[in-house]
């Protein structure tokens, strides 16, 4: 018994080991493609997107005669397995990859065909009984049947990363109420500002990543118009008529995610803005998560001679050299993971620019892009959760005692002495390293101790009131 066979297209013949499910399109993929090491079998989602799109496509062309009813069983059989998340294995086309994605959508033709095969009783390669273009591949081309198994994973996909932001934003919020009473100096350029409290830090943290789940929402309900049945380029050739209304009405039901078809199929073939929607949107909470890292980096370090004002759960030995040191690593994770999605965004940008004129044969790296963007931001944010934010705790004494020795203090005496004068007590507290409240009680006899009292007690500091003279 031969451990190979042999399959051919119009460029030759090549041994395929009778181990592989995918054919001699795929291992020309495998050989001419092979730069990220990184392949499709690596994104299940896309694997199971690509048994939605060929399942509802056979059911489609099945009802609409064009394909043998045991023919679109087989198909279905195949198409099940891999929606089971089966046989991944078998995807081994580089993510990036030239032609439009046409090597992913072979490579799935290939291996639906072979088990379909099997499920029908013949051997891998039989492809007179059923073949991967003619029937499994029927009424669809790369260009309709690959972005619309594309759109489909990233909405899949898109779903752990907002209950990734969802949870984060819960966490924050939850030490914004802890915090609530933690009075501490805000700053403006890095210059002390005005009192704030550390509840209030964290809150605002918490409300900005709830704005960043309702935008990542938006977006990605914009991967739900798919183009099946536009095949080449939108104008339907080699679909029957009917196909492309009943084929997305069968892929809405077996994938459960409500794709609807383009109103233009020839625009909905070329056109990546929904892609770049996403990816903007993944590049905005990116932006946003790492500023709040270093915000956070900045109100721990220390922990003698900086900030101090929170305390970040110590996760490993911050250095080789000098002994106690601690880093904020997690922080810095969440920063360089932004980095790659900022990047990654650009990439996109750049492959959507390319398209040209019917097709935008760039989506393989956007692709990638996108696909890695939503994994490393998820990954990310859960850790940043579980390993940092949980744990922080709060300096209140601290924070508390910087506060009342910052000359920032000084504004809210504002509208009882005015601008100039406080202009000039704060020049003074500066040369000199004397308090606030030595200038103004003590010294200058400028408000009594009573006042003083009333607009520097904790409460009002934390909740301002206007106290005129």
């Amino acid at each position: 018994m031969t451990t190979f066979r042999i399959e051919h297209d119009f460029l030759g013949e090549k041994e395929i080991s009778n181990d592989c499910y995918y054919g001699v399109q795929t291992m020309r993929a495998k050989e001419n493609f092979d730069i990220t090491g990184i392949s499709i079998g690596s994104e299940p989602l896309f694997i199971k997107a690509f048994g939605h799109v060929k399942k509802a496509a056979a059911w489609a062309n099945r009802d609409l005669g064009v394909l043998d009813a045991k023919k679109a069983d087989a198909i279905a059989y195949a198409c099940d397995r891999l929606i089971a998340g089966e046989f991944t294995d078998q995807f081994v086309s580089d993510l990036i990859q030239g032609g439009a994605g046409t090597s992913t959508n072979m490579n799935a033709n290939e291996v639906i065909a072979n088990l379909g095969l099997e499920y029908l009783g013949y051997q891998k390669g039989e492809y007179k009984y059923l073949h991967p273009n003619n029937d499994v591949n029927l009424s669809q081309s790369t260009n309709d049947a690959y972005p619309s198994a594309f759109r489909i994973a990233l909405y899949l996909k898109s779903a752990s990363f907002i209950t990734a932001l969802e949870e984060l934003q819960k966490a924050f919020h939850t030490k914004g109420k802890e915090f609530e009473g933690v009075l501490k100096m805000g700053r403006t350029q890095l210059q002390d500002a005005v009192p704030m409290t550390l509840g209030e830090e964290f809150n605002a943290f918490a409300t900005a990543l709830g704005k960043d789940v309702l935008n990542v929402q938006s977006a990605v309900q914009m991967m739900t118009e798919v183009n099946m049945g536009a095949t080449a380029i939108g104008t339907g050739v080699n679909a029957p008529e009917g196909y492309a209304e009943l084929c997305v009405k069968y892929l809405a039901s077996i994938s459960g995610v409500p794709v609807t078809l383009a109103a233009d199929l020839i625009e909905a073939t070329y056109d990546t803005s929904a892609l770049v929607q996403l990816s903007g949107t993944l590049k905005q909470s990116a932006i946003k998560l790492s500023k709040i890292c270093n915000d956070l980096r900045l109100l721990s370090s220390g922990p003698r001679c900086g900030l101090s004002e929170i305390n970040l759960p110590a996760m490993q030995p911050g250095s080789s050299i000098m002994p106690g040191k601690v880093n904020p690593v997690i922080p810095e994770l969440m920063n360089q993971t932004c980095f790659y999605v900022m990047g990654a965004d650009v990439t996109v940008t750049m492959a959507a620019e390319a398209g040209q004129l019917q097709l935008n044969v760039m989506e393989p790296v956007m692709g990638m892009a996108l696909f890695t963007s939503l994994q490393y931001l998820t990954k990310a944010c859960d850790t940043l959760r579980e390993k940092c934010v949980v744990g922080i705790t709060a300096n209140a004494e601290h924070s508390k005692n910087m506060v009342m020795q910052s000359i920032g203090i000084v504004t809210q005496l504002n509208p009882i002495l005015g601008y100039e004068e406080c202009s000039s007590i704060a020049k003074e507290a500066l040369a000199t390293g004397k308090s606030i409240y030595e200038i103004v009680v003590i010294e200058r006899k400028l408000i009594d101790q009573m006042k003083w009292d009333e607009i520097y007690s904790v409460e009002n500091l934390i909740h301002p009131k206007f106290i005129a003279q």
